[in-house]
């Protein structure tokens, strides 16, 4: 970003930040249609609760404190790099009063406040990307108050990790110890949304035990157009996800769009192929989740690479996923729509992919420039990510675990046969009688 913004750039930029977080917001409606069309007739209201839940809590919390932990000034020792930037401190940012009104009385910060709702949407998506691990099991009350512990405690902190930086003056004088300290290129979230989802939901998948009946083939997606539905939203959304977070319009903001037209077209490729050489045909379900995963991967690299290796990134994410969404059958945890075969795999693909081929500062190009130490950039993306990994697992299995042995967080066997959808909510997806 321009370190020189006049009036009319910081205009431009806030616009541009206002329209992205328009487009991330309508992501989460999509991922609501994305799980929606792939789970039970009987459970699609309450998948698609999971991800309203999400827009009203999340959408709450960030407004009360969570813009504060995530980007208010580092608490502790900000001289030592490794160390600094843990934690923000929400001091004079609760219901965002340092953005809504500014200390030297100008008024409402428009940049400021552009920015804040924009990072509001990657927060509400990051959650309701975990509901699609527990699909068809899940009590409403125990989602939300799991939702409202993992966003605070595990989100808002790691927000400030990879996202934190100071955005008036263009430089990075308080950044998160992931990106400004560790040295990771994480440009829109592989670390602190895909692999933070994905780690989470691999752990409340384990905590809440497999589905009746689960084994391959017996569960075939009830509305194949509403997953479709889904995918295209999520990838319309997903251009104002990647060129939004350069936070500027620029040449970066256009690379990082064309990244995200590139890889996932790719990726589509490379999943329909696998599935055809392994099942005998290509799927609609299979082209849209191929979609997804390259959004995955492409996330943290969107900034730095050439649309080629986009390409290639994508064409192999899309191809591994394929592969890793059988890991629930061969290793026996239930991640009922593949949040931890396409999101969690996915983003540590684009986050590792970036060490090797990212312009400038991976293996390849560091090997040609002479570096002396050509796997540093490499090393710095797998500590960052196995970090967010290793964070996020084991602070979801700890709340999931709390909760499922005080009130529950599995509905009953009984309630899980009836349906979830009007066991926990009263209503039904398909009203087939006119009366």
């Amino acid at each position: 970003m321009d370190p020189t913004i006049g009036d009319l750039t910081t205009t431009v930029n806030a616009l541009w930040l206002l329209v992205a977080a328009a487009l991330v917001l309508i992501m989460t409606p999509g991922v609501a249609f994305f799980y929606g069309g792939m789970v039970k007739a009987k459970s699609v209201v309450s998948m698609m609760m999971m991800s309203f839940g999400a827009m009203g809590l999340v959408g709450v919390l960030w407004v009360l404190y969570g813009y504060g932990f995530a980007f208010g000034t580092s608490v502790g020792d900000t001289s030592n790099d490794l160390i600094k930037g843990v934690l923000g401190n929400p001091s004079g940012q609760f219901l965002l009063g340092d953005l809504v009104s500014n200390p030297d009385g100008s008024g409402p910060n428009l940049y400021g406040l552009a920015f804040a709702g924009f990072q509001a949407t990657f927060a509400i998506i990051t959650v309701a990307l975990i509901s699609g691990a527990i699909a068809d099991r899940a009590k409403f009350g125990s989602w939300m108050l799991f939702a409202f512990l993992w966003v605070t405690i595990v989100y808002f902190p790691v927000a400030h990790w990879v996202f934190n930086f100071t955005l008036t003056d263009g430089k990075t004088s308080d950044g998160g110890w992931i990106v400004f300290g560790l040295g990771v290129n994480d440009f829109a979230g592989g670390t602190a949304v895909h692999i933070n989802a994905g780690a989470a939901g691999l752990a409340l998948a384990l905590v809440l035990g497999k589905r009746i009946g689960f084994q391959k083939g017996i569960q075939k997606p009830h509305n194949v157009p509403l997953t479709l539905l889904g995918a295209a939203l999520l990838w319309f959304g997903w251009f104002g996800f990647n060129a939004g977070s350069e936070a500027a319009v620029d040449g970066t903001a256009a690379l990082a769009w064309i990244n995200t037209l590139a890889a996932p077209a790719a990726a589509i490729l490379g999943w329909l192929i696998v599935e055809k050489v392994k099942d005998g045909k290509p799927t609609s379900i299979g082209a849209a989740s191929g979609a997804v995963s390259g959004l995955v991967a492409i996330t943290p690299a969107c900034n730095i690479l050439t649309p080629g290796w986009g390409m290639v990134l994508g064409l192999i994410t899309g191809a591994v996923c394929c592969l890793a969404i059988e890991l629930k059958f061969k290793l026996g945890f239930d991640d009922s729509l593949d949040v931890v075969g396409i999101h969690l795999v996915g983003g540590i693909i684009g986050t590792l992919y970036i060490g090797i081929f990212g312009t400038g500062i991976g293996l390849i190009d560091r090997i040609a420039n002479g570096d002396a130490t050509p796997l540093s950039q490499l090393g710095a993306q797998a500590v960052g990510a196995g970090a967010v990994l290793v964070f996020s697992f084991v602070i979801a299995w700890l709340l999931g675990t709390a909760i499922q042995k005080t009130i529950g967080f599995r509905i009953s066997t009984e309630d899980e046969v009836a349906g979830v959808d009007t066991v926990v909510h009263g209503e039904e997806s398909y009203a087939l009688d006119p009366a």
